[in-house]
């Protein structure tokens, strides 16, 4: 289990029912089993006094994100539905960061990008946790190889030290080594990957 501190923030990447749930729409293999894991994480920061943050896709029912308009992926987290929910069994208790509501992709807590002009968007994250002081960040949560790889190294990119747990992260696996993969660049990028 990654120590927690004052300086240290949990950052808690898409837990939601379409990448967590077998009925998903984007279900991620062995991300029932990550629930657990995060839950553990989420105790330890919380008995630490970090703060926690979530964050959660939160798309338009069409968007340049998704494969029925041009994009890679099947429909999944439209705003408001089943899907968008975070996983049922998931500890919730901090603030939460919605991406991709303009029809942005968002891979990464910190960012978003226009698929189509691939402009950058900043979210809330990076001044949550200027706000609260962390230089330090632990990512965990859903996919391992998209949105958490994403989130951890636009953290490094922003100073921040970064702890990826794998225990408490599953990857898509569109191809069999890119949970691998993801981990070995973000490691190369400075990331603890434990």
């Amino acid at each position: 289990m990654t120590d927690f501190d004052a300086t240290t923030a949990l950052v808690v990447v898409d837990c939601q029912n379409d990448f967590t749930d077998p009925e998903g729409s984007l279900f991620v293999p062995g991300s029932e089993a990550v629930i657990d894991e995060v839950n553990r994480h989420v105790a330890a920061a919380v008995a630490a006094g970090s703060p926690v943050i979530y964050t959660q896709d939160w798309h338009p029912p069409s968007t340049p994100h998704f494969e029925k308009d041009g994009g890679i992926w099947p429909v999944h987290c439209v705003a408001g539905s089943w899907g968008a929910e975070f996983h049922p069994g998931l500890v919730v208790g901090g603030p939460t960061i919605r991406k991709g509501s303009n029809g942005e992709d968002g891979y990464s807590g910190f960012t978003m990008r226009d698929p189509e002009s691939g402009a950058d968007t900043p979210t809330e994250l990076h001044s949550m946790l200027q706000a609260h002081g962390a230089s330090q960040l632990v990512v965990v949560g859903v996919a391992l190889d998209y949105c958490v790889k994403g989130t951890a190294l636009d953290g490094l990119e922003l100073g921040y030290s970064v702890t990826m747990p794998l225990e408490a992260t599953a990857a898509v696996n569109l191809q069999p080594s890119d949970g691998a993969a993801a981990a070995e660049e973000a490691a190369e990028a400075g990331a603890t990957v434990v």
